[in-house]
């Protein structure tokens, strides 16, 4: 249906009622109920009452195919006014150009009446419905007591409710603070630090004192040490000791301590395996929560684990140190060529082992000068370390030069320690002969202090690690060296730092080098301190280190 559209010009009362005549015949042939056809005409002869009393407006009329619109435009500053209603049956076109007032007014009452008739029927229909809800009032007040006694019930259950989460929000926050007490515990292997961190952990929210007597400690407190801690390292069980019975969950009960009369102690022993020492706590209040007691047993049994693989660290480490030692060599005496060495292990972790130097003298008159890394550290590379240089100095004494020593150890690394691998560096210094003859494996460049003080880095292709799976054979490489002239071979545990690379440690020890004067090379011992300090002052170290620095030139 093609949509038809006209305007109406409303100046006054009767061109409103001529345009509402029009509207209601519309709605009326479209098929509009009456309620929405009242509701419509209504708030349509509102708006334009309002506009002719302020000077009149234009109205538009536009009917499409299930729809009519209409917009009422005043002609002064008026609100303008639009609505689009929804037509059951297609608007009648073209529109009506007038209208009946009479049988506008007549169709007004019976379109009046029949919204009275539906407002009738409302009421009629509401009269039932508080009928209805009269008896279902009835049935409310016959349930009240049931559900009164229902509510009971309920919040009986939601106290209970409430009662168990408490109890496992207390559970889960004692186990977070277990699990993070026992990171922090296992997060060291120093035995002091370990001692350090636990009260922290502890005082003040789980104890009010805590107290750590381990049993190889002589110094006894002025006061002496109480009953309870003395029973729980004889018997190895946990004491409570308290004017009352303290009734936790594996403990005994002993009397109070005469050290502590108004708080209760928890004295529990130390050790994995066997009794180490003892834990006494003494209460933050009155007594010991039991779901408290039974968290406190598990973190001392942890940091009993944590203290035992502490010393058990410190006996590897010390193992390891004393025979990466051992097997250090001590420098020859040879004329014309002064030698220091320095072995510094890493400040902490078990990183010791793997590196070593070596210096001994040919029969040619030339002295080989060794430094070298196995990879890994603990006994296990400081076993490895000690085969190589054996090997090395046989393969050196059957007259191979340092590429061809490099070769065979190579081999040998792959044969008998296929996962192992391990850099390394060889010079050979003849005294009096201006030149130095070197190859290396995967190991950090050697660095030459000329004696005017330059300082140059002996640069070329290293060649592979020793032990990788590939065959290979090493070269040499030549590089002057003057009389007075300082080598300085070293491990990458000197120059390789985690915040920032080998490289910018090079030129670090290459400058370390350079600052020294020639009056401080006459001894090469104090020089080779003077090396190391600006090196290692500013941090801990995680890797062992080895210098060894040969000069050229009278001794």
């Amino acid at each position: 249906m093609t949509a038809a559209s006209d305007t109406w010009t409303i100046a006054s009362t009767a061109d409103a009622a001529r345009a509402r005549a029009l509207l209601a015949r519309l709605t009326a042939d479209a098929g509009v109920p009456a309620r929405d056809r009242v509701r419509f005409l209504t708030a349509f002869t509102a708006h334009l009452r309002r506009c002719v009393g302020e000077g009149g407006a234009r109205v538009d009329v536009r009917a499409e195919a299930d729809r009519l619109h209409v917009a009422v435009r005043p002609v002064g500053r008026g609100a303008h006014w639009e609505r689009r209603l929804a037509c059951p049956r297609p608007v009648p076109v073209p529109l009506p150009g007038s209208a009946d007032l009479a049988g506008a007014l007549l169709d007004a009452d019976a379109d009046s009446a029949a919204v009275l008739e539906s407002l009738a029927e409302a009421e009629e229909l509401v009269g039932l419905h508080r009928e209805e809800l009269h008896q279902t009032n009835q049935g409310v007040l016959a349930l009240h007591a049931e559900l009164e006694a229902a509510a009971r019930a309920q919040r009986e259950l939601l106290d209970a409710e409430r009662a168990a989460r408490a109890a496992a929000e207390r559970a889960r926050r004692l186990l977070t603070f277990l699990a993070n007490a026992s990171a922090a515990l296992n997060a060291s292997l120093d035995q002091d630090d370990i001692l350090r961190r636990l009260p922290g952990l502890l005082v003040p929210e789980y104890a009010e004192q805590v107290d750590i007597w381990l049993l190889d400690d002589e110094q006894t407190p002025p006061g002496g040490r109480p009953a309870a801690a003395v029973t729980a390292a004889r018997t190895g069980r946990p004491q409570h000791a308290a004017g009352h019975p303290g009734e936790l969950p594996g403990v005994d009960d002993l009397p109070a301590s005469a050290l502590f009369l108004d708080r209760p102690l928890l004295c529990i022993p130390l050790g994995a395996r066997t009794v180490q020492g003892v834990l006494t706590l003494a209460a933050p209040g009155e007594r010991f929560d039991q779901d408290t007691t039974v968290m406190l047993l598990e973190l001392a049994r942890r940091a009993g684990i944590a203290l035992d693989n502490a010393r058990q660290y410190e006996q590897h480490r010390h193992v390891a140190e004393a025979l990466q030692r051992a097997q250090l060599t001590e420098l020859p005496s040879t004329p014309d060529l002064s030698l220091a060495a320095r072995y510094v292990p890493a400040t902490h972790g078990l990183n010791i082992g793997g590196d070593w130097y070596d210096a001994f003298p040919q029969p040619d008159g030339s002295v080989l000068a060794v430094i070298g890394d196995v990879t890994g550290h603990g006994l296990r590379a400081a076993v490895i370390m000690g085969q190589l240089r054996t090997a090395l100095r046989a393969y050196a004494v059957e007259g191979n030069g340092p590429a061809r020593i490099l070769t065979l150890l190579h081999r040998m690394l792959r044969h008998q320690q296929p996962e192992l691998y391990a850099t390394c560096a060889i010079a050979r210094i003849t005294p009096g002969d201006p030149t130095v003859v070197w190859a290396a494996a995967g190991h950090p460049p050697a660095i030459v202090r000329d004696p005017g003080g330059q300082v140059r880095v002996l640069q070329a292709r290293p060649g592979i690690m020793l032990g990788v799976p590939l065959a290979y054979e090493y070269e040499e490489h030549t590089a002057q060296l003057p009389a007075g002239s300082t080598l300085a071979l070293y491990t990458d545990g000197l120059v390789e730092r985690r915040a920032a690379g080998i490289d910018a440690g090079i030129e670090r020890l290459g400058r370390a080098l350079g600052a020294l004067d020639t009056a401080e090379l006459e001894d090469l011992d104090a020089a080779a301190e003077s090396v190391l300090k600006p090196m290692l002052h500013d941090s801990e170290h995680d890797d062992d280190v080895c210098l060894l620095l040969c000069r050229t030139g009278p001794s």
